[in-house]
C-alpha cells in the first residue's frame, strides 16, 4: 500500500548532511507532516560504538508517537539502517500512515544508502539487545517458522469443530481451521434482510478454537449507540445495518467494524494472531454464505473511534468541483 507521501526538500538536505558528516552525526529523526516526510532533528555522534550512540535516541522515543530513525551503523557502505518505530499505543491512522510510507522513505532517499530496515513497536527493540535480536532473526533461513510454530500451539484437534450444533469449517491452511456455528451464519443472514437483526457481533473463543455469536442482542439506532454496546475490553467482529436518511433519501447499508482494544489481555499471542488471521475468512463467510453486501469496512482499536460523522463521510463523500481535463486541440484547428 502506498501513501502518496514524498520527501521534503528539507529532509533531502538534512539527509545529505548526515551522509557527509560521518564523524559528527549518528542519526536523523524523521516524521510525517502535511503529506510530507520532514526532518525532526539530528542525533550527535559521541562514540565510535553503535551501542553507545543509541543513548542519544532514547529521549525521542515516546510510547504513543510513531517516527522514523535513520542511523549510521556500519563502517562501510551502505552504512545506514532505516528504523520504522510504530508503538502499539499510537493512533490507528498514524500507525497505518507510517507503515505504508516506510518503503517510500528509503526509496526517495536512495535505497543504496541502506543496508537494513527495522520495524519496531517497543523502545526495547531500539536498544543494544534489541538490535542483537534483530540481527539474530535475520540469520534465520525461514523467518516465518517461529510464527507458524506459535500458531500451531493454539491448534487443537479438528474433530472438536463438529461438536455441538452444526457448523461449517473455516480453513486458513491445511494445518489450521476454525468452525463458525450455524446460528452465527443465520444471524448474519438476518442483518441483510429488512426487519431482521440490526447488529451481529462475533468473537473468537481461543480455548475452544471457535467463532462464537455474542449472545447479547442490542438494537442500536445510531452509530453512537452501537459503539456503546461493542466490548471495550475484547476484540469483536461487528456487522451493523445502519438505517439512516441522507439528503432526504433513506438507506440501510451494512457496515463491518473490527475492533481490538488496547488492553493487557489482548496483547497475548492468541488475540494478536487469531483475530487478524480470521478477519478475512469471517468476511468471506458473511459475503458468500450469508449473502451480505458490505458497504464499508472499518478497522480500529477502540469502538469510540468510529463516529457517526466519520461513517457518514465515508458513505456519502462530498463531491468537490474539479476542473475537467481539456484535451488539446489538434494543430490547425
Amino acid at each position: 500500500m502506498q501513501s502518496g507521501i514524498s520527501a521534503s526538500e528539507e529532509l533531502v538536505a538534512q539527509f545529505n548532511t548526515l551522509l557527509s558528516s560521518a564523524s559528527e552525526i549518528f542519526g536523523l529523526i524523521v516524521t510525517i507532516e502535511r503529506e510530507s516526510l520532514v526532518p525532526v532533528t539530528t542525533l550527535p555522534k559521541s562514540s565510535s560504538s553503535f551501542a553507545e550512540n543509541l543513548a542519544s535516541l532514547e529521549p525521542h522515543i515516546k510510547p504513543n508517537v510513531a517516527l522514523y530513525v535513520l542511523l549510521r551503523r556500519y563502517p562501510d557502505a551502505p552504512g545506514l539502517v532505516a528504523v520504522t518505530y510504530v508503538p502499539d499505543s499510537a493512533p490507528v491512522r498514524q500507525k497505518m500512515l507510517f507503515a505504508s510510507t516506510r518503503l517510500t522513505l528509503v526509496r526517495e532517499l536512495g535505497s543504496e544508502h541502506f543496508r537494513d530496515t527495522v520495524f519496531a513497536t517497543t523502545p526495547e527493540e531500539l536498544s543494544e539487545s534489541g538490535f542483537k535480536k534483530h540481527d539474530a532473526h535475520n540469520k534465520i533461513d525461514a523467518p516465518l517458522t517461529e510464527e507458524e510454530r506459535t500458531l500451531g500451539e493454539v491448534k487443537r484437534a479438528e474433530q472438536e469443530a463438529g461438536s455441538g450444533t452444526g457448523s461449517r469449517e473455516i480453513h486458513l491452511s491445511k494445518n489450521f481451521s476454525m468452525p463458525m456455528p450455524e446460528d452465527a451464519i443465520a444471524a448474519l443472514t438476518e442483518v441483510g434482510q429488512d426487519g431482521g437483526r440490526t447488529v451481529v457481533m462475533l468473537k473468537i473463543n481461543a480455548e475452544k478454537e471457535t467463532i462464537e455469536l455474542v449472545p447479547e442482542s442490542p438494537n442500536p439506532g445510531s452509530i453512537s449507540e452501537l459503539t456503546q454496546v461493542i466490548s471495550s475490553t475484547e476484540p469483536r467482529f461487528t456487522f451493523y445495518r445502519f438505517v439512516h436518511t441522507h439528503n432526504g433519501v433513506e438507506s440501510s447499508p451494512v457496515l463491518f467494524i473490527y475492533t481490538c482494544p488496547l488492553t493487557p489481555g489482548n496483547k497475548s499471542i492468541k488475540n494478536r494472531m487469531l483475530y487478524p488471521l480470521m478477519k478475512r475468512t469471517v468476511l468471506e463467510i458473511a459475503e458468500k454464505q450469508a449473502s451480505l453486501k458490505l458497504e464499508k469496512k472499518f478497522e480500529v482499536e477502540e469502538p469510540g473511534e468510529v463516529t457517526e460523522q466519520s461513517v457518514l463521510e465515508d458513505l456519502h463523500p462530498k463531491v468537490t468541483a474539479r476542473q475537467g481535463f481539456s484535451r488539446p486541440k489538434r494543430p490547425g484547428r
